[in-house]
């Protein structure tokens, strides 16, 4: 049974909106548009006209590259979006929950909290390196629960959620929940994407972003991969026109084979430098421990956290820093190699003072 029955009812019988029609080669004179171009328009596609209501051009690019056909793939601006989306479709206020793990991404928390869904954490913990038990997560869901989110690799500790994992999630839920997997920085691991598994699980749903491993986190351009008729009722709820032109051509121009090339090179880079950072830090004496990363980031426990980010933050290095369970942790984007021996250079003032 498909998942999109889940979904709230009003959305399940919502229909998209429907723009004035687009015909190349005609006078426009249905949409209200300005008949002139500013002397600051330099795109392929004129400013004075909206943009297609749904990229299309963009859509067949990136299903191509995320490797699933163009009517499983909605395109949303950076997979915040996504997320908002699918809560806002599947959760009724007050009525259904999600579940998550903890700690992770915060976004799933506040775009819960703007839907008045319920949110469940799993917590995972730092003796087992933040792994996702399968029972645990099955045993936070009941008949409520619309969504599961899973990060994978996740942020911030780095780790990837173990393929036996969702496929008992998967399984078990059936068509109880949507399962989402956040593949947001999938592209610094040495594990694939989980999109191959979209022919056997009807309730799988994929988020991927072009933000990290493409270098393009101001274009806000990302995708929901997952059913077709989930992806209709995203299309149905997405505001219309929601990708800019501009956007729209710069994305298309990241997409093309030459830039993924080059994008591929600075990917390989980052993991060549999240591995020596690693090894560089483990030597210093305040660092108690450093996780394993399939990110382009790592989350590092040090004895003095609070020490470091004033350090850090004097020399006009900037860390995140979480607080709460992470409170002696501190998390480092892997950044270009200058960038990064400014940093060692950083910490080696905290082991001086």
């Amino acid at each position: 049974m498909t998942i999109a029955r889940l979904a709230r009812k009003e959305i399940r019988a919502l229909r998209p909106y429907e723009a004035a029609v687009q015909v190349d080669d005609t006078i426009r004179l249905n949409a209200n548009e300005a008949p002139w171009t500013s002397s600051d328009d330099h795109f392929r596609r004129p400013l004075n006209r909206y943009p297609e209501i749904r990229p299309a051009q963009l859509r067949a690019a990136l299903a191509a590259r995320y490797g699933c056909d163009v009517e499983n793939l909605v395109v949303t601006r950076g997979t915040s979006e996504g997320i908002d989306l699918l809560i806002r479709v599947f959760c009724r206020a007050g009525q259904d929950s999600i579940v998550t793990t903890t700690p992770t991404f915060s976004m799933y928390r506040h775009y819960a909290n703007v839907q008045n869904a319920a949110l469940r954490e799993v917590e995972t913990t730092r003796d087992n390196d933040f792994a996702v038990a399968a029972n645990a997560i099955l045993e936070a869901c009941d008949a409520t629960t619309r969504l599961i989110f899973l990060c994978s690799p996740n942020n911030p500790t780095g780790t990837m959620l173990a393929r036996d994992t969702l496929l008992e999630v998967l399984e078990r839920r059936g068509s109880q929940s949507a399962v989402i997997v956040d593949e947001a920085y999938i592209e610094f691991a040495d594990e694939p994407s989980v999109v191959k598994l979209l022919d056997q699980y009807e309730n799988l749903i994929i988020l991927r972003t072009l933000s990290k491993a493409l270098a393009f986190a101001g274009a806000r351009c990302g995708s929901v991969i997952g059913p077709r008729d989930v992806i209709a009722m995203l299309n149905a709820v997405q505001a219309p026109y929601a990708l800019a032109t501009p956007v729209v051509e710069c994305v298309e121009n990241a997409l093309r084979t030459e830039s993924l090339r080059e994008a591929e090179q600075c990917v390989r880079q980052v993991i060549s430098e999240r591995k020596r950072l690693t090894e560089a830090l483990a030597k210093f004496p305040f660092v108690r421990h450093i996780w394993p990363s399939s990110a382009n980031f790592f989350l590092l426990q040090v004895d003095d956290a609070d020490a470091l980010m004033r350090q850090s933050s004097s020399d006009k290095v900037l860390l995140r820093y979480f607080g709460g369970t992470l409170s002696d942790c501190v998390r480092v984007t892997v950044g270009t190699q200058a960038e990064n021996d400014r940093l060692l250079q950083t910490l080696a003032s905290v082991v001086e003072v």
